[in-house]
């Protein structure tokens, strides 16, 4: 009989986050850069984006935004229509511990 490990998590845990979305000017897409915020509730306490010919930079950031979320909307905003390059910026406060079982 094996032993199943509990698993770690970060679960009440929160990251200050920066995501900076590199992607083609088209419209529409600033309300699909939203949507994966919007979708779990969240609120960034800064979007801003600037154009460079047919390029935009967005840059969106949240100083509190729970840490089992971040990988979740990095996801949904690396698979957005016209992204071609996203970094993420993040530090997580508080420690890691075990989930309950």
């Amino acid at each position: 009989m094996t032993a199943t490990a509990t698993p770690w998590t970060l679960m009440g845990q929160f990251a200050a986050v920066r995501f900076t979305v590199t992607a083609e000017a088209e419209p529409g897409l600033l309300p699909r850069l939203i949507q994966p915020f919007a979708r779990r509730d969240l609120t960034p306490d800064s979007f801003e984006c600037s154009r460079s010919g047919n390029v935009l930079r967005v840059d969106i950031a949240m100083a509190a935004m729970p840490a089992e979320m971040v990988h979740l909307v990095e996801g949904n905003l690396r698979q957005t229509v016209g992204v071609t390059a996203l970094t993420c910026r993040r530090e997580v406060t508080g420690s890691v511990r075990r989930r309950a079982a």
